[in-house]
């Protein structure tokens, strides 16, 4: 909950379960607490227990590109340019 009482609405909502591409990265411990945590508040929101913070990676990647209006601005230049060839 916020510090006001009010409830916050998060960023990521249901994890979808799609076909993984494997990856192996190493992060730091205080990114992986805050993953554990992130998973904890997920699981209050949407009345489903805590996902594994391994499946929230790549929702939160998703929804930080999805957001970055510089990313897309480029994403859509390179995809027209890539078009015209």
């Amino acid at each position: 909950m916020a510090e006001d009482g009010s409830r916050s609405k998060l960023k990521l909502g249901i994890i979808e379960d799609e076909k993984p591409v494997r990856l192996t990265v190493e992060l730091p411990a205080a990114v992986h607490r805050d993953l554990i945590a992130y998973g904890q508040a997920l699981a209050q929101e949407t009345s489903q227990s805590a996902p594994e913070p391994v499946k929230l990676i790549a929702p939160i990647l998703a929804r930080f590109m999805a957001t970055d209006r510089a990313f897309m601005r480029v994403r859509k230049r390179l995809a027209a340019r890539s078009g015209s060839s």
